[in-house]
């Protein structure tokens, strides 16, 4: 796994997951998302308890195939696991490790709002939906609903806001002292927020939720939680 120095030198432009980033991605979301190993293993144990013959599981910008080839590879029954992200590079690296591990994950790049995805069973997110622009996030997640059979699944996990100000600037500390322990230095910090200034919006927790409540989602739970870091479970 190539080490994340992407930030010891000054940016150039804004974050976008190109060749560089999709070079050191495994490295930066292990180190920058608290808990990462334990989330996924948490997610792809509770899919393995719904997942049946037949069943379409699709990961919306799936980046380099991580929960995709996990879950597929421990699925004892035939299903169709699919990945799709927009950015090439992250395709290109998922489909090499997808082949070279030969598990049965098909990673298409592709614009996941031109993507037809629809008829299936459970649909992922993960750190996807904090990355749409908020004037048409919406329409994203009402996508996801409509693609989704009664009864799917929809499985998004989301970096948040806390409605308190100063509740939020202290998780904010508390999560960079946290990267400082994964070996980021304090430059590499603050030139990343710089980076993802209007790139990465994140919402509150209740605002995702009501935003998936408003396109149809009969049920929206919290299923992990680290600080700023949530993930959440909701139910067509």
């Amino acid at each position: 796994m190539k080490k994340d120095r992407l930030f010891e030198v000054p940016i150039e432009k804004q974050f976008e997951f190109d060749e560089r980033v999709a070079a050191v991605f495994d490295d930066m979301i292990e180190r920058s998302v608290p808990f990462y190993r334990h989330n996924l293993e948490l997610i792809v144990a509770l899919l393995l308890r719904r997942i049946k013959p037949g069943m379409r599981i699709v990961d919306l910008g799936s980046s380099t195939g991580a929960l995709l080839i996990e879950l597929a590879s421990r699925c004892e029954v035939e299903a169709e696991f699919i990945g799709v992200d927009n950015a090439p590079a992250m395709v290109e690296l998922a489909q090499k490790k997808a082949q070279a591990l030969e598990v049965p994950v098909s990673f298409v790049c592709a614009d996941l709002m031109r993507y037809d995805f629809g008829g299936s069973d459970i649909v992922i997110a993960n750190y996807t939906l904090q990355f749409i622009r908020p004037l048409v996030r919406n329409s994203v997640v009402a996508k996801i609903y409509q693609s989704l059979k009664d009864g799917g699944l929809f499985i998004c996990s989301e970096k948040v806001l806390m409605q308190s100000k100063w509740l939020n600037k202290q998780i904010i500390d508390i999560y960079y002292d946290y990267k400082k322990g994964q070996g980021y230095s304090e430059t590499e910090i603050m030139r990343k927020r710089e980076a993802l200034e209007n790139v990465l919006i994140p919402y509150t927790i209740e605002e995702n939720g009501a935003m998936m409540k408003a396109c149809g989602f009969k049920t929206v739970d919290t299923i992990f939680q680290w600080g700023n870091f949530v993930t959440m479970a909701a139910f067509r």
